[in-house]
């Protein structure tokens, strides 16, 4: 049949719209024609399925709207057409892959459409007919919203290669007319709400949570692979999974995570890198004390406004939004535990509940990822930590050997780049001598190393010149480093180093037996710390009467542990503080010897640490149960404290039903014989030599009863004196205050 010019008009009913047929009259063409070719331009040819009816008239042919901005055809336009007839051996459909999404884009819903279904009715409502990529049309499925489709792609079976018995596989086409056993497959439109299930849905084309840009080292967050790992499996897992996956499992993503540990290990840093990490949204970065806000109610909008935007795209697209960052630095400022910030206002009070709300209440979000930074854990609401919250609750704590050298290497990449470090520079020597830096300290360290070697170059005149050839010979060094942990910066979860070199001050004196058996079993309390396996917890009492140096041997033995943590809690620290001051400064260095991988904690004086008085007598209760509590409580999993305590005053403390708290008891006695004081003074040197026999002799058979630290305080007497008196001065002394008889 020759090719007819006619005139396209609109669909005469809704009913027809829906066949994706266009409507002829049956007059103008005899009854086997079932397609017809419309063209509207060079290269412009467009193929449809008829339908006859009487309504449509002579010359005309009915077009939906789909099918007119399909073909962009306007009504009464003049259009060439004639019958089409396919070729059964390459034009037979065997996939069709459509993009589905609401017809009414206002009108929308979350509740499931079955593909498998939507694929059996489709097949019913339209083989036989004609698609071509591209193509559009309206689909109506039971008694659902109107849906609109478009024609992504098709493919075709080889009939003829298939025919010849050659296991051909389908090919692209443009074109061709579906059948009984065409496979259709949906896919969601992008952007769209329409929410697929059921095994006819198409391969969604799912971007990577992941940014495959990211570079764990490039970051700059070294030392934490560990910590990252297990983010990543609890936080992160769950959403690397299609929606319909998570569907199946009835799983629901987390929504919180709370990094916790010491100032400097990196919290804020990670936090930061995790934004940078997902292909997600640019995080909302929120320091805690700015959603305060003096107006009634403003602190409290604050938080909605945070949450408006994932609130928003959780209506529109459902299982199908994408992923929300909100990041709260010093999460503690506005999530104190309720009831106790004093005042009436109950600001914070409303401002917890108002983010508990949106975290996890009635009207849930599961497109959200709140991440929350502290270093004081303790503070914070227990309803914000419980499962569906920040539920994930990672401690972020100083970095191992591992994690410094790492912390290291990133920190000093751009000066190996451009060739400003030494060769001398060993990061692995660095990183063992930096025991219990943290990240940040680590920094620190080589800034620190850097101003020392910059430092070097700068002519001190009268004016501050910099060397001309500087930029070629600054060179960073080892010695650069060395002097800045020996000068700059120390850790402050380090060794107290100055307080144990100023309780040793005069060294330690051994003057006989039992100091060689007090430091021989510290040494074997210290390996015991350092090895145990069950317990991670080892503490000692040096008892002894006063003056006999047990702060002094304490020191000795916390020294020769090596331990990275090695703190004092003395009294002198705490005069003047109240009892609960006091029990949460104890309770504070407790806590950070829990952070460190070995500590030992030396408590001195441990009877004025209670207050004990003898006239009464009086102490501390509040001091003393805290104390018990804090000597007998483990330290976390893998961390070994060694707590070293000294007394004067033993049957007070067994009084307290205290030495029970301890593993083990060490008795430090006075000196009690003439040759202890004899080894004493010829360690010192204070004496002639010919006069030690004639002290020695003066010394024999009389009673001796001294504390090694008052006999320094005698002998730093003796030595006031003239040389030929400082005998008789000596022995006189000695006497005088009742330590020889």
């Amino acid at each position: 049949m020759s090719v007819r010019r006619m005139l396209a008009t609109k669909c005469p009913t809704d009913e027809l719209s829906l066949t994706n047929c266009a409507i002829i009259n049956p007059d103008d063409f005899p009854n086997d024609v079932g397609h017809i070719v419309v063209t509207t331009g060079p290269q412009q040819h467009f193929v449809f399925t008829v339908k006859p009816h009487h309504d449509v008239p002579c010359g005309t042919v009915g077009f939906s709207l789909f099918q007119r901005k399909w073909a962009t055809l306007s009504l009464k336009q003049e259009i060439e057409v004639q019958p089409y007839y396919f070729d059964p051996t390459s034009e037979c459909l065997c996939t069709i892959v459509v993009e589905a999404d609401f017809l009414q884009k206002k009108s929308t819903t979350l509740e499931p459409y079955d593909t498998d279904q939507m694929a059996k009715e489709f097949q019913q409502q339209f083989s036989g007919q004609a698609f071509t990529v591209g193509q559009q049309l309206a689909f109506q499925f039971k008694d659902k919203k109107m849906l609109g489709l478009v024609v992504k792609s098709l493919e075709a079976a080889d009939i003829a290669a298939i025919s010849a018995g050659v296991n051909a596989p389908p090919k692209k086409a443009r074109m061709g007319r579906c059948l009984g056993d065409t496979v259709i497959q949906f896919e969601k439109a992008e952007n769209s709400s329409l929410n697929l299930v059921g095994k006819s849905k198409g391969k969604v084309v799912r971007q990577s949570i992941i940014n495959p840009d990211w570079d764990f080292q490039k970051m700059g967050v070294g030392g934490l692979d560990k910590e990252f790992s297990a983010i990543f499996r609890r936080a992160f897992a769950s959403r690397v999974f299609p929606p319909e996956v998570v569907t199946q499992l009835g799983c629901k993503h987390v929504k919180g995570i709370l990094l916790y540990g010491p100032p400097g290990t990196g919290k804020t840093l990670m936090a930061r890198q995790i934004g940078t990490m997902l292909n997600a949204r640019e995080p909302k970065i929120v320091n805690g004390p700015q959603i305060l806000d003096k107006y009634v109610g403003e602190s409290e909008a604050n938080i909605r406004r945070l949450f408006a935007d994932a609130e928003e795209e959780e209506k529109r697209l459902g299982p199908n939004s994408g992923l929300h960052i909100i990041i709260f630095d010093e999460i503690d400022a506005i999530c104190k535990s309720r009831g106790s910030v004093a005042g009436n206002t109950g600001v914070h009070d409303t401002v917890v509940n108002q983010l508990l709300a949106k975290i996890d209440g009635v009207e849930q979000l599961n497109n959200i990822l709140v991440i929350g930074m502290t270093n004081r854990r303790d503070m914070i609401d227990e309803a914000l930590l419980r499962p569906g919250r920040l539920e994930v609750q990672m401690e972020i704590s100083l970095p191992d050997e591992n994690g410094r050298h790492q912390i290291l290497n990133i920190h000093t990449s751009r000066m190996r780049e451009y060739k400003k470090l030494s060769s001398d520079v060993d990061l692995k020597e660095l990183a063992i001598k930096t025991k219990n830096f943290s990240g940040a300290e680590l920094e620190g360290l080589v800034r620190a190393a850097q101003s020392t070697a910059m430092n070097r170059l700068i002519k001190a005149s009268n004016k501050v010149e910099v060397d001309p050839a500087a930029m070629e010979k600054l060179m960073v060094s080892r010695n650069d480093f060395l002097n800045a942990l020996d000068n700059d910066i120390k850790p402050a979860f380090g060794l107290s180093a100055e307080i144990l070199d100023q309780l040793l001050m005069r060294g330690i004196i051994t003057w006989g037996k039992p100091v060689t058996e007090i430091l021989t079993n510290g040494n074997l309390y210290v390996q015991e710390a350092r090895s145990t396996e069950e317990s991670g917890l080892v503490s000692v009492l040096l008892e002894g009467p006063p003056n006999s140096g047990k702060t002094a041997l304490a020191a000795q033995i916390a020294k020769n542990s090596d331990f990275p943590f090695v703190k004092i809690c003395t009294p002198e620290d705490m005069v003047g503080f109240t009892e609960t001051a006091k029990c949460l400064s104890i309770r504070k260095i407790f806590d950070d010897a829990y952070r460190s991988q070995l500590s030992c904690i030396l408590v001195d004086n441990i009877e004025r640490l209670l207050d004990y008085g003898p006239i009464g007598p009086r102490y501390s209760n509040l001091t003393l149960q805290a104390l018990l509590v804090l000597l007998k409580k483990q330290p976390p999993r893998g961390r070994k404290l060694l707590i070293l305590c000294t007394t004067s005053r033993r049957q007070v403390l067994e009084e307290m039903e205290m030495l029970s708290a301890f593993t083990s008891i060490l008795h430090v006695p006075n000196l009690s014989h003439p040759d202890h004081l004899i080894n004493v003074v010829e360690e010192l040197d204070i004496f002639k030599k010919a006069e030690l026999p004639s002290l020695h002799a003066k010394l024999q058979g009389r009673r001796l009863f001294i504390g090694i630290k008052k006999l320094l305080c005698l002998t730093d007497l003796a030595k006031q004196v003239e040389p030929n008196y400082r005998v008789p001065m000596f022995l006189a002394k000695l006497e005088e205050e009742g330590f020889l008889e």
